[in-house]
């Protein structure tokens, strides 16, 4: 499928720092995409050259099939919504949403019917006389998207667009963006460090780290399936293991011996031989505890340890326990009532297990990847 807005061979240099370093993106048509990692990535700087305030050293953007590159930002058939909202203080909720239009020099009747239009959409049409400082942050939020979206740009860039709003609001003006993007039905471009924003409301997502895109997929293939060290910790929480393969039990599974830890069964994930170094993942909720020594199992790990830390989350526990000298947390969902069951407290010794379809092999251990391990123990 040809894309619809594809970054090609993009390059972005601020002095001797390269923000942006040969990055290609193909990005589809009426999606929402997130470009998601850590302060300094490049997201937001991929994001601004999308917009026109900034040109690549290298490289070009094009959208629908035209080199918008040299375009200013006026030029192009794209909007951005800001963290810091940008409403004109000045103006009412419809003064505000009507700016773009009248810019435009839109029929006066044309110009009313797109912000009515906008203001169904966000559902502020009682607050429409009201001005921006009588606002809460979600319906500031709101108004300024609204304001984004009634030149109906091909491409609508959100550029951080919730942080500044408390974890309640954020979560329910997600399910609010998800729903005015099912309506509109326009390409987003979606730039955040946190990765349940991405998860919850991307089709695809971009890692980026240094520059560069680690991996681009949809969230369950990123979470499930990463393809380095650095996604693995970055998307969720993840327990690294390293160690050898010792043998191959069958084409799709192997032992692994972990220094200090003991033999695992792993699953293939990548090819692998006897003698080879591996570094796993294991994500916490993958981890079952048990006082309970299971059953043996060809196929299913268990290893005992003891616990030392739980973090009460409500929904969940968290447990970090010592599993000889490996530190693994696991995490326990709570489908029963809790307070008609013991749970596994502080010191108690506990079983860890996991078949080995869930633990997923990432790249090729490197040596300098060493800092990216979780360390056997932290005082070593």
């Amino acid at each position: 499928m040809a894309s619809y807005l594809r970054f090609e061979n993009v390059t972005r240099r601020f002095g001797s720092f390269t923000a942006v370093d040969d990055v290609n993106i193909d990005i589809q048509q009426g999606e929402t995409f997130s470009l998601l990692g850590p302060s300094g990535c490049g997201k937001t700087t991929l994001l601004r050259m999308a917009a026109g305030f900034d040109k690549p050293d290298a490289g070009r953007i094009l959208l629908d099939g035209k080199d918008i590159t040299p375009l200013p930002p006026d030029k192009r058939p794209v909007n951005t919504v800001f963290q810091s909202y940008a409403l004109f203080p000045h103006l009412s909720v419809r003064d505000n949403i009507a700016f773009g239009p009248k810019i435009a020099k839109w029929p006066q009747d044309a110009i009313t019917r797109g912000v009515d239009e906008m203001l169904d959409l966000i559902d502020l049409k009682a607050h429409a006389g009201k001005k921006p400082a009588q606002l809460s942050g979600g319906m500031k939020q709101r108004v300024a998207i609204a304001r984004a979206l009634v030149n109906k740009p091909k491409v609508l860039l959100l550029d951080e667009p919730l942080a500044a709003l408390d974890l309640k609001l954020r979560q329910r003006l997600l399910v609010e963006l998800d729903a005015i993007h099912d309506e509109v039905g326009i390409t987003f471009i979606y730039v955040t460090h946190d990765q349940g924003e991405a998860m919850s409301i991307s089709d695809r997502i971009a890692v980026m780290n240094k520059g560069t895109i680690e991996q681009v997929g949809p969230p369950a293939e990123i979470y499930e399936a990463p393809r380095s060290s650095f996604v693995a910790a970055f998307i969720g929480d993840t327990n690294f293991l390293d160690g050898r393969v010792t043998e191959a039990i069958d084409p799709r599974f192997s032992r692994c011996e972990v220094n200090g830890f003991g033999s695992i069964v792993i699953d293939n994930d990548k090819p692998v031989t006897p003698g080879d170094r591996v570094h796993l993942s294991l994500r916490p909720e993958k981890l079952l505890v048990s006082r309970e020594q299971p059953s043996s199992s060809d196929l299913e790990n268990a290893i005992a340890g003891k616990v030392e830390d739980v973090i009460y989350f409500g929904s969940h526990t968290r447990y970090w326990v010592r599993c000889g000298e490996w530190r693994l947390c696991a995490e326990m969902q709570h489908r029963k009532y809790q307070l008609d069951e013991q749970s596994p407290k502080w010191g108690d010794t506990v079983w860890l297990r996991w078949h080995a379809n869930d633990g997923f092999l990432l790249e090729q251990y490197r040596a300098e990847d060493e800092g990216l391990l979780t360390l056997p123990d932290e005082d070593s």
